[in-house]
């Protein structure tokens, strides 16, 4: 009966359970607590931190690899002990979460993901002005600046580019590139990127502030023209033609993107639309956050490199930050006073929150300014420029 008892209590979690695995089950709780109280990024938040939690539940093997046992036998002969196959070995299947996790591995989810947020996007406030473009790529400067701190800091180049991209504030194309270009950090990049685009309305506005006049930030900027149903069709095709001709290897993410937008702007595929911009893109999530967050195993997280990647990603997302203020002074320069930089701000892709503080942050100098529409076009830019930036890396290190 005690021996009974003995391989009862060998077979539970509580005997494999140890510090590491203890700190990391308090990491997930500290993110669902964030997600579900504080409500930063819940949607994310929420899967990514269970998937942590589940991951590193001790014996509970949901992220174990598929393995192939081959039974053996062993023999004597001449003296010898020799082992030779006695039957056909047999597969032992791998834990549930490391099945989802082949939609990360192999590059399957964050393009839907894409697919869904071209659904639901109105690039029309980017149509009506072009030069925004300008912007959202400006602001993509966080990503490679902080890519010469990674390498300074001795990461090799894909690990670098993987770190970099958390500055174009673009969960999907984070999990994206590193997946490609160094899964081993899958997980604190994920956590890292989401956690600082939850908190744009606190990193950003005392950048712009700092980077700005108050006399900059009080600029009324004019309506911006209609745009026809004409230019928002040809627009996706013609964006998915160019950089899939020019940077072949950001096809997917933009392909994807601009699909989904099609079926948006087309308007004779309704069901598709609905079913991108909703159904699919939340059964997608919730496969790729709890895949991801089981990535995050106390062997990968706790370690010296994830302090350094969420070092890193304060700095590529600030500098993300000024960059596309830095330029939007340029134009307010060039156009004789007509741009707010403040909509320089929202180059960064996290849509529509950084159109939003840049909204709040000119509405509190000027309470008749009405930014919103005008930062939705470096906005939406920046979402087409963090998965070109991914698309160079990618072929650069892929």
């Amino acid at each position: 009966m005690i021996e009974v008892l003995k391989k009862f209590m060998m077979d539970t979690g509580f005997a494999g359970l140890d510090i590491p695995h203890l700190i990391m089950l308090a990491i997930s709780c500290i993110l669902l607590y964030l997600a579900i109280v504080k409500k930063y990024e819940p949607l994310l938040l929420v899967p990514i931190a269970f998937g942590m939690l589940l991951s590193n539940l001790p014996v509970a093997g949901l992220m174990a690899n598929q393995i192939t046992r081959q039974p053996i036998e062993l023999i004597q002969e001449a003296g010898k002990q020799i082992m030779v196959i006695t039957e056909k070995s047999d597969l032992q299947p791998g834990g549930l979460l490391q099945y989802f996790y082949q939609g990360n591995r192999l590059g399957i989810f964050p393009p839907i993901i894409f697919m869904g947020i071209g659904a639901m996007t109105d690039f029309g406030p980017l149509i009506a002005n072009p030069k925004s473009l300008l912007l959202g790529a400006a602001a993509q400067l966080g990503i490679f600046t902080t890519f010469i701190g990674a390498i300074l800091l001795g990461f090799t180049g894909p690990e670098a580019g993987s770190i970099g991209i958390i500055g174009g504030a673009d969960g999907p194309t984070a999990i994206y590139l590193t997946s490609r270009l160094a899964p081993h950090l899958l997980g604190p990049i994920a956590v890292a990127a989401y956690s600082y685009m939850a908190l744009v309305p606190i990193i950003q506005p005392p950048i712009m502030k700092a980077l700005t006049t108050k006399k900059e930030r009080m600029v009324k900027m004019e309506q911006l023209r209609e745009v026809s149903k004409t230019e928002k069709v040809l627009f996706p095709i013609i964006v998915t033609i160019a950089v899939s001709l020019i940077l072949p290897s950001a096809a997917a993410l933009v392909g994807m993107l601009m699909l989904g937008n099609l079926f948006r702007e087309s308007g004779v595929v309704e069901r598709l639309t609905k079913t991108a911009a909703n159904e699919l893109i939340n059964i997608v999530t919730i496969f790729l956050g709890v895949s991801v967050g089981a990535s995050a195993t106390a062997e990968t997280f706790l370690r010296l490199q994830t302090i350094q990647i969420i070092v890193l990603g304060v700095l590529a997302f600030g500098m993300g930050t000024a960059g596309g203020v830095l330029f939007g002074k340029i134009m307010y320069k060039f156009s004789g006073g007509k741009v707010n930089p403040l909509i320089g701000s929202a180059g960064v892709s996290a849509v529509p929150m950084a159109a939003r503080v840049s909204q709040v942050v000119g509405q509190k100098e000027n309470p008749s300014n009405f930014l919103l529409m005008h930062a939705m076009g470096p906005n939406v830019a920046g979402v087409i420029g963090s998965a070109v930036a991914a698309g160079v890396l990618l072929s650069i290190f892929g």
